[in-house]
């Protein structure tokens, strides 16, 4: 097997990823990444295929799993009550209660809160040089999450705080210092939510919250724990994402000169998916073997770890012509950003309105905006995401 060494603290590796996949995936289909110990896939056939073969899942087998520390003893109690780590039959049931807040029907209906909060984002921007990531592109997705769990939107920057601390447990590099941070946010996080969810008892609310509780009495074995650890989950997932799309789409449009039917209503859906396939938030998930696996040149050994390279996958030339190529007008085509199989993101049909309502009101809102400063990615691998946006409104709005 190909042996594929990538420091993913490398500065030049976080700038600009894709050669260092595009090197990885030549040697493929699956290779072994030095640096995390592991094999990794980094093509899009392989890539997704993994991701829906029920002989590979989030939970760790039995015989890796080792006692949380003292120091993470909440933050990891939290994770053991997050869907995002298990199987069937506990996944399916979480899933399941969760998918009730995120029908079709459900999402179409939070188009007018979603333009609502857009318009009063927009109208608070500045007319001088500014960061548009924390006053635009954090604000609008944390507030809609806010507002489909039912948690009081004045509680942003609190959720914010404490999830940025515990997301970043899953970034390289992770030291003492992110852990204890992590721990402290989760014992916040915890505390306020068990509060909140004795209020929604007593005073149940048209909100998910209020239905996930509502499932708890109904003798759907949702222990009190689960239900914070879902709710933590959903609120960190909800917003962490779109947060990092929509400023990496930002960067993408104004570095390529977009023209502007490119965001109309005809074209801004398929745009949206151009915008994600060619620069994820997210670029790697892993998954455990149950079984040993045939992957061709190799076998994956029963209780082996591998990576799934999602940033890789959306850059392969033998799925898409040009991959490096940003083309708005491209055909869609299936794209593994936001996962696939059982673990496919909940929330995506939401991160997509979002995306498509929020750009084009942005670019009308600043038709003359441009990049104030040359835009880094932040040392947070496997997250994709710009450590800030300066945008010139160039006044005159």
């Amino acid at each position: 097997m190909f042996r594929f060494t990538q420091s993913p603290l490398n500065s030049d590796f976080v700038q600009n990823p894709y050669p260092a996949y595009a090197r990885a995936r030549s040697a493929g289909p699956v290779v072994w990444w030095e640096d995390y110990k592991m094999p990794a896939a980094f093509d899009a056939a392989t890539v997704q295929a993994l991701l829906r073969d029920r002989r590979l899942g989030r939970a760790k087998p039995a015989g890796l799993a080792h006692p949380s520390p003292d120091h993470l003893r909440v933050w990891s109690g939290v994770e053991a009550t997050s869907m995002l780590d298990m199987e069937p039959p506990d996944h399916t049931r979480l899933r399941g209660l969760v998918l009730r807040a995120f029908t079709s029907r459900r999402i179409a209906a939070l188009r007018p809160e979603i333009e609502a909060v857009t318009q009063d984002l927009l109208t608070a921007l500045p007319d001088t040089q500014f960061d548009l990531i924390p006053a635009f592109c954090t604000q609008l997705p944390v507030r809609i999450i806010a507002r489909l769990l039912g948690v009081p939107e004045e509680m942003s920057d609190d959720l914010l705080i404490w999830s940025n601390a515990m997301v970043a447990m899953y970034q390289a590099g992770r030291d003492r210092a992110t852990e204890d941070a992590a721990e402290s946010a989760s014992a916040a996080f915890t505390a306020f939510l068990r509060d909140y969810i004795d209020q929604r008892r007593r005073a149940p609310h048209d909100d998910l919250i209020t239905e996930l509780i509502a499932a708890e009495a109904e003798g759907q074995r949702l222990s009190t724990d689960e239900l914070i650890g879902t709710c933590i989950l959903l609120l960190n997932a909800g917003h962490e994402a779109t947060v990092h799309s929509l400023g990496n789409a930002v960067k993408c449009l104004l570095e390529h000169q977009t023209p502007l039917e490119a965001l109309g209503p005809d074209a801004i859906a398929a745009t949206v998916e151009e915008l994600i396939r060619y620069d994820p938030p997210l670029h790697m998930f892993t998954r455990f073997a149950y079984e040993d696996i045939d992957l061709g040149r190799l076998t994956l050994p029963k209780d082996a770890e591998i990576a799934l390279i999602l940033g890789a996958a959306g850059r392969d030339p033998a799925l898409y012509d040009q991959p490096n190529q940003f083309d708005p007008f491209r055909p869609a085509k299936p794209h593994a950003a936001f996962g696939g199989g059982l673990h496919f993101c909940v929330g995506a049909p939401l991160a997509r309105l979002e995306m498509q309502i929020a750009l084009p009101a942005l670019f009308r809102h600043m038709p003359k905006m441009r990049l104030a400063a040359a835009p880094t990615y932040a040392m947070s691998y496997h997250f994709h995401k710009l450590d800030r946006l300066m945008i010139d409104p160039q006044s005159g709005l």
